[in-house]
């Protein structure tokens, strides 16, 4: 079954680490964003002493980011399990306070990926 893995990292440092363990696994066509949480933003507005909404703003205008988010489909439960195999190494184990968050969701179409390595059942 067909299924997107998406990983919140919460070590930036760690970013490059994970990107060549997957890709090592043999994920192909890994998306990469910078994030920030609501928790973060929460946080910055504590200390800063600013209301909420406030700091939202100014956080959402900012380049400073708390998260790197990955994710990729896999059409095997083995591929699945490498990556988030190599997600619990590089972070020491997810189940560690401030590591990371890591969910799959069921894919149930791929458009537009071609390669090798690619999903290919709705071009048939």
């Amino acid at each position: 079954m067909r299924q997107m893995i998406i990983f919140v990292l919460n070590n930036l440092d760690k970013s490059a680490d994970l990107l060549e363990a997957w890709e090592a696994a043999g994920a192909r066509g890994i998306t990469f964003i910078n994030t920030t949480g609501i928790g973060n933003i929460r946080t910055s507005a504590e200390i800063a002493n600013l209301p909420f909404y406030l700091s939202l703003k100014d956080i959402l205008k900012s380049k400073h980011h708390h998260h790197c988010t990955f994710f990729t489909v896999v059409d095997n439960d083995n591929l699945l399990e490498k990556l988030i195999q190599a997600a619990q190494d590089i972070t020491g184990g997810l189940e560690k306070p401030n590591t990371g968050f890591l969910f799959t969701v069921p894919v149930s179409s791929v458009y537009g990926m071609s390669s090798d390595n690619s999903i290919t059942d709705n071009q048939k």
